[in-house]
């Protein structure tokens, strides 16, 4: 059944630049909130007693990584032109936050989180690197047919394959590593664990996710 409270969906794609990549994905959704309303954006809350805004981050990222793809989900309860509304919105963001690109979505697709499998990262060394040396790393752990990982969350232990989840791991040209993994919903493996698989958590260097991977609407 259609959300009649919603006539209106749009994707705001933005980066986390700054101090805004030590900012939660919580206190961002927050952020986002407040730059909405002070643009003036009609937008939609849900019912009951304790209403909240129709909202959704397509996908979390981990402190301290930057970004230029994040997709936030906007339910709007009025119909309006998407001309000028970036500039509207820049001009009460807080540092560090850009936008990139708006778009309307189809009302009735499915939500962002439910459409993310995969993302792209940039790691870029401030340390010196051996090239060959990681390479032999990154071959070794492609390599491998299963990477069992345990962890634990909410005083449970939880046991994980990696391999199926890191789709490609390369040292381009300027000798960054580019790390494509997993995702979403349907499998999620940190850009921290890959690089304790690959001994190189302690090398100094910024992160950066340029890339979502998502299924079409649907």
């Amino acid at each position: 059944m259609q959300d009649t409270s919603t006539q209106q969906r749009i994707h705001i794609t933005f980066g986390k630049f700054e101090a805004l990549k030590y900012t939660s994905n919580l206190d961002i959704a927050k952020i986002w909130e407040r730059v909405l309303r002070r643009a003036k954006l009609p937008i939609s809350y849900t019912k009951g007693f304790n209403t909240r805004p129709k909202i959704q981050l397509a996908t979390a990222l981990p402190l301290g990584i930057t970004s230029e793809c994040e997709i936030i989900d906007v339910s709007l309860r009025e119909s309006i032109s998407l001309e000028g509304v970036a500039e509207k919105l820049l001009a009460v963001s807080p540092s560090g936050l850009k936008i990139y690109n708006i778009e309307e979505a189809i009302l009735t697709s499915s939500p962002l989180q439910n459409l993310v499998r995969s993302a792209e990262y940039r790691v870029s060394f401030m340390d010196d690197i051996d090239r060959s040396e990681l390479q032999h790393k990154i071959d070794d752990l492609l390599a491998q047919d299963r990477i069992i990982k345990t962890h634990v969350r909410k005083h449970k232990k939880h046991i994980s394959d990696l391999r199926p989840m890191i789709h490609d791991l390369t040292i381009d040209g300027h000798g960054h590593l580019i790390a494509h993994l997993a995702t979403g919903g349907q499998g999620n493996v940190r850009l921290e664990h890959i690089m304790e698989e690959l001994q190189i958590q302690d090398a100094f260097f910024k992160a950066h996710r340029y890339k979502l991977h998502i299924e079409p609407y649907r």
